[in-house]
């Protein structure tokens, strides 16, 4: 996939100051440009609205409004071609990472990640990729997911709407198969798994695979713990 050349644009929010200021002296030496900073959810929508960025880093944890009602709010307002939201958290497999994939959010980085992971993580996500491996999506899913839980997303994203090969390349990328195993397994070129996937997410109107694994999971499509495939994690993957 093609990068985009032109310089990426950022928010950071978190209401740890060193944090920001670490971030940002990050990305500034890579030719990131970091538009705004805030040190909670609402500052973060305001700079948004306001800066209108490719990618926002947002913390879960900070005052006045938490990141997951931030990041609902930021892509509630922006629709699909607004920006990318990348959660910063503490912990892998914190219990409010889920909450924030199905608010909307392309993947997640621990707050100790490396300057080059940093910065690889937001072009790539900026690309349109999601962050996150389907295999650790997965994971965090079985643990977080329950099948008695409202759900959260919009009515009009029906399975019905997917023809029946669609469906089922949904639930294959859903048990966690990258494209190669998908083409292999359904006897399909690799181009045509990416066709099947790119149509998948304009009929769902969903952001990336991260949010299909999340709509596969919630509509029941795939149940937690279920699904042909090994848990294994691997290196972030592309769509």
């Amino acid at each position: 996939m093609t990068m985009d050349p032109s310089p990426l644009r950022a928010v950071i929010a978190d209401d740890q100051a060193l944090v920001r200021t670490g971030f940002t002296m990050i990305l500034a030496a890579d030719g990131i440009e970091v538009v705004a900073e805030a040190a909670d959810g609402a500052e973060a929508v305001a700079a948004v609205r306001r800066t209108r960025p490719d990618i926002v880093l947002m913390d879960i944890r900070m005052p006045e409004m938490d990141g997951i009602e931030a990041t609902r709010r930021i892509l509630g307002d922006s629709g699909p071609d607004g920006p990318r939201v990348l959660i910063l958290t503490t912990y892998d497999l914190d219990h409010y990472v889920y909450a924030a994939l199905t608010a909307g959010a392309s993947g997640f980085l621990l707050k100790d990640v490396s300057p080059e992971h940093l910065v690889s993580a937001l072009r790539l996500v900026r690309s349109g990729d999601a962050l996150l491996a389907p295999t650790i999506t997965r994971r965090l899913i079985e643990r977080f997911a329950r099948r008695d839980e409202p759900r959260t997303l919009a009515p009009h994203r029906e399975l019905s709407a997917l023809t029946p090969r669609e469906t089922e390349v949904l639930r294959l990328l859903a048990t966690g198969l990258s494209n190669a195993e998908l083409a292999s397994r359904l006897f399909l070129s690799p181009t045509t798994v990416k066709s099947h996937i790119g149509r998948i997410l304009s009929k769902l109107d969903l952001r990336d695979r991260v949010q299909a694994v999340v709509f596969a999971y919630e509509t029941g499509l795939i149940a937690p713990g279920g699904g042909p495939a090994v848990i294994r994690d691997g290196p972030i993957t592309q769509p």
